[in-house]
């Protein structure tokens, strides 16, 4: 396991304590806990700045957090929240996007501190509105879009089974980035053509192997074993291997990816890993007619309302519904 960016000698005791508790407590991921960790330390550094505990001319991002207390967390109130969101905004440049996810950060740091700990008497943010967002639909292959990216995929790349395997997962299971890399051989049942994920917050799953991916995780795993056999490298737990003969890391994954996109002429598309998972969702919802409740199960999301925006309509949905009308026939009689 990669070490962890967070060193509890520089952060102050009540961070270490927040993220003790989310970690054994609530279980959250270790990307979830860096995330609240860079986006509290930013916080912190605002909180000292905006008490008057940073020597002049220090620079913002030097600023050493471990010199906030509970007597600075006590003394926040709403306006000040106010204030850092209006500091992230105009002095970081974060988008609305990240404005929102530092204050539910921060939401989940003051509701853990002020509940689960007991180390503040009130919640100072409880109320806080969160800003407006604008909706956005994800981006996606569509299905030619789709069939093209696994065709066009290079034969004569020496790691085209298993790259190819990686891809047909992502689009077909619709699985994260983390639970691709995180799969280990138990993880696979042919017989009974299913896949178990590891999700976020450890949560685990079972998903169904459609042909596609059976087809293309018997042509990998005899390349994977003569890899290992070849190379006498020592039997790994891991399903997918990279040529040194380790698990592959989320960045090779990512390489992997650009370059398929690149070989399908997707590339200035935008697109990544992410964007296979939505891309699975959205082909199950629009073409094997998913209900939403059964897609969240699929997609491993804590709420149906995050499945959601996979049931967006698209330009040919509108069209045929437009077109059906009972009234679409109905033409002024010209009189003769």
């Amino acid at each position: 396991m990669p070490k962890s960016p967070i060193d509890p000698k520089k952060c102050p005791d009540v961070l270490n304590q927040f993220i003790r508790y989310q970690r054994v407590i609530k279980m959250k991921s270790e990307k979830t806990i860096e995330t609240y960790f860079y986006d509290l330390r930013i916080f912190f550094r605002f909180l000292l700045r905006l008490n008057g505990k940073v020597s002049a001319g220090t620079d913002f991002d030097d600023i050493d957090i471990c010199a906030v207390t509970l007597a600075d967390l006590r003394n926040f109130k709403k306006l000040d929240a106010l204030e850092y969101l209006q500091f992230t905004m105009q002095q970081r440049g974060n988008s609305a996007t990240t404005r929102k996810r530092k204050q539910a950060s921060l939401s989940t740091f003051f509701a853990c501190i002020t509940k689960d700990l007991e180390l503040l008497d009130n919640n100072p943010i409880k109320d806080l509105d969160y800003p407006k967002m604008h909706a956005k639909l994800p981006k996606f292959l569509n299905l030619q879009e789709s069939r093209k990216l696994l065709s066009s995929m290079n034969e004569e790349n020496p790691y085209f089974t298993r790259d190819y395997c990686i891809i047909t997962l992502f689009i077909n299971c619709g699985m994260r980035l983390s639970e691709l890399t995180g799969l280990n051989l138990r993880s696979i049942d042919l017989d009974a053509r299913t896949i178990r994920l590891l999700g976020k917050g450890n949560k685990e799953r079972v998903v169904h192997l459609n042909d596609a991916c059976c087809f293309a995780l018997l042509d990998y795993l005899p390349i994977r074993a003569e890899m290992i056999e070849k190379n006498k490298w020592e039997i790994l737990d891991a399903l997918f291997i990279s040529a040194k003969g380790r698990r592959i890391t989320n960045r090779r994954v990512e390489q992997i990816t650009a370059q398929a996109f690149a070989d399908g002429g997707l590339d200035e598309r935008g697109f990544s890993p992410h964007k296979l998972r939505h891309t699975a969702a959205t082909l199950m919802y629009q073409h094997g007619h998913t209900d939403p409740i059964l897609l969240k199960e699929i997609l491993g999301h804590k709420s149906v309302s995050t499945t959601e925006i996979y049931t967006h309509v698209t330009g040919e949905d509108i069209a045929d519904v437009m077109d059906n009308s009972p009234l679409a026939n109905v033409k002024r009689k010209v009189k003769k």
